[in-house]
């Protein structure tokens, strides 16, 4: 039997390194094999998204899904409020996305249960070789998967030793024995979660303090309540600041995880004794060694029956559920939007890389639009508009250089993010295609702007027939810019090849043109010349206008960046806002 330990003999530097330590490598490690998992999946994990959240319960295995990837339902909560102030999902289906998030997590749990931490350094070597030794991404990504695997089981077991002197140490004993009370176990559980922001680390030091004999069945099960309760507080804080939509979404993951909690509180001996019939038996141990063999896994057990079963029973509530947290956090009086203001880029989608690339295509299409509304009002404001609509014509120019700037932002910062070589190549692209459509805006803003205030201030009057001219060019420039546009947003290869053999159109009509501006010319009419030099501005700018949509034609015709497709709704809204 072992000898009780008083204050002056534990050492307690010893103890809290092991514990602190331990808990960092394990957060550290999780947080790896979240990246690499991301890496590897991040194209999957955004078609599983956009594809099995058309209701509740397609919406449900999503979310388990992408938080078996992730390794944390706090992180697939922050996605949908990010999802859902982009307008990329309804608070409906976020409903049942959180839902399997809950049943997500327990991939977690099951994972640290098991008794493998004698091979975590071989691990975390077997890893290290693989990411640093090869330069192929793939294999270095599973290096890094692997290593992360080997962190979480190191990490666990440095938290498992550095605890071992408190098997004898009576006030902790006594205060662990105080888990026992259900309702402080949930409280202490879920102040620590919502401290690390990580219901994995909970987890992970409960099954640690279980593997010691600290915490009892019944202890683990209250614990691991109040870390589902805690992990709500993520979510909540990424709400702040975000549309209506966004808040009740982190409410509803509040929501579900009390109601969780409330409906299984009074029967955790009931839990416990399903668990420990379902769990495997040591019956060859006795006493602490039986219960720090078996409770690891009986905790991890209960963690999954808690979540599945609140997720089947919970989700034919989801109408109810809105309702609520409707009720909860009404609308606000809608406000308009300024123009130029972002709707897609939140910086939450940013930890995903595979989904911020989406959102940023989807942005590129609204840009577009703004480019294009130029585009369509420009030749004729010059020729014939007013000082007062040639300067709203200069102003509109505003809005797109104001989703630029977000844009070109935005990049930057997911350019900071852990890409693979196809997304850094598409943030080049993307950037280009912003340029290029910012070219167009400057062009419209600067060259046409001060085109037609020559025109006014001269007093020149373009001839109809000249009109004419110039406006069968502008319109299969407009045309080639709107196809081009939209091939980008809907990854059309062959929409964008037309917009290339679009070219022989568009020069034939500009030599149309430009010999007709010739034969004018010669033609007896007052300010002659300067009506020429009007006239063949307006053209080289109109082909100019051609060579910037040509470009973005060019990078979809050419294939690159179509292993990012955008949801097939969001795209049509899109092409949508770029046809009108």
């Amino acid at each position: 039997m072992l000898a009780e330990v008083t204050s002056d003999a534990l050492q307690f530097g010893p103890l809290l390194t092991g514990l602190i330590g331990g808990l960092a490598l394990f957060l550290f490690g999780l947080d790896q094999m979240s990246e690499s998992l991301k890496m590897i999946a991040g194209d999957g994990l955004k078609k599983v998204l956009a594809t099995l959240t058309t209701n509740r319960f397609t919406g449900a295995v999503a979310g388990s899904i992408v938080t078996a990837v992730v390794q944390s339902s706090s992180v697939t909560t922050v996605l949908v409020v990010g999802f859902i102030s982009a307008g990329l999902m309804t608070l409906t289906q976020s409903i049942g996305v959180i839902m399997g998030a809950n049943i997500g997590s327990t991939f977690t749990a099951q994972l640290i249960a098991f008794k493998v931490t004698h091979y975590s350094l071989l691990l975390v070597a077997t890893g290290f070789f693989l990411q640093f030794a090869s330069r192929h991404d793939g294999v270095r990504y599973y290096g890094q998967l692997i290593m992360g695997s080997g962190l979480i089981f190191f990490g666990m077991q440095l938290m498992s030793d550095g605890t071992e002197p408190l098997r004898s140490y009576r006030p902790f004993i006594e205060m662990m024995h105080q888990m026992d009370r259900p309702f402080l176990g949930i409280l202490v559980a879920a102040i620590f979660t919502a401290i690390v922001q990580s219901s994995a680390a909970t987890t992970g030091l409960v099954i640690a303090l279980a593997g010691q004999g600290f915490v009892s069945l019944d202890a683990g099960i209250a614990l691991i309540f109040g870390a589902n309760i805690g992990t709500c507080i993520t979510a909540g804080l990424a709400s702040i600041g975000k549309p209506r939509e966004a808040v009740r979404a982190a409410l509803a993951h509040v929501v579900f995880n009390i109601a969780g909690v409330a409906i299984w509180f009074a029967f955790i001996p009931e839990l416990s004794a399903l668990v420990q019939w379902v769990s495997p038996q040591s019956p060859e141990l006795s006493g602490l060694a039986r219960v720090a063999a078996e409770t690891p896994r009986q905790i991890a057990n209960a963690h999954t029956v808690f979540n599945v079963a609140n997720t089947f029973m919970l989700i034919w509530f989801t109408t109810p559920m809105v309702w609520l947290v409707k009720r909860l956090v009404p609308e606000k009086p809608v406000s308009a939007d300024r123009p130029g203001a972002p709707k897609y880029l939140d910086p939450l989608l940013l930890q995903t890389p595979a989904l911020a690339v989406d959102v940023v295509r989807l942005e590129l299409g609204r840009l577009g639009a703004a480019a294009l509304h130029m585009m369509r009002g420009a030749l004729h404001t010059i020729i014939h508009g007013s000082r007062q609509q040639v300067s709203q014509l200069h102003e509109l120019d505003n809005h797109v250089d104001e989703l630029h700037g977000a844009i070109v932002t935005y990049l930057g910062r997911l350019s900071q993010e852990n890409l693979s070589d196809h997304q850094s190549e598409q943030l080049h692209e993307f950037l280009s295609v912003a340029n290029y459509l910012e070219s167009i805006g400057d062009m419209i803003e600067s060259n046409l702007v001060e085109a037609g205030r020559d025109r006014i201030a001269n007093r020149l009057m373009i001839s109809k027939q000249t009109e004419a001219v110039l406006e069968a060019l502008n319109r299969e420039v407009i045309r080639a810019t709107e196809r081009a546009i939209e091939s980008f947003v809907s990854g059309d290869v062959d929409s964008a090849r037309i917009v290339l053999e679009a070219k022989s159109t568009i020069n034939a009509l500009a030599d149309q043109a430009e010999v007709h501006l010739s034969g004018r010319l010669i033609a007896d009419a007052p300010n002659r010349l300067a009506m020429y030099r009007l006239e063949s501005e307006i053209m080289e700018y109109l082909k100019r206008m051609f060579y910037f949509a040509k470009r973005i034609a060019k990078l979809t015709a050419n294939g690159r960046g179509r292993e990012t497709e955008v949801p097939p709704q969001e795209a049509a809204e899109n092409l949508d806002e770029v046809r009108v």
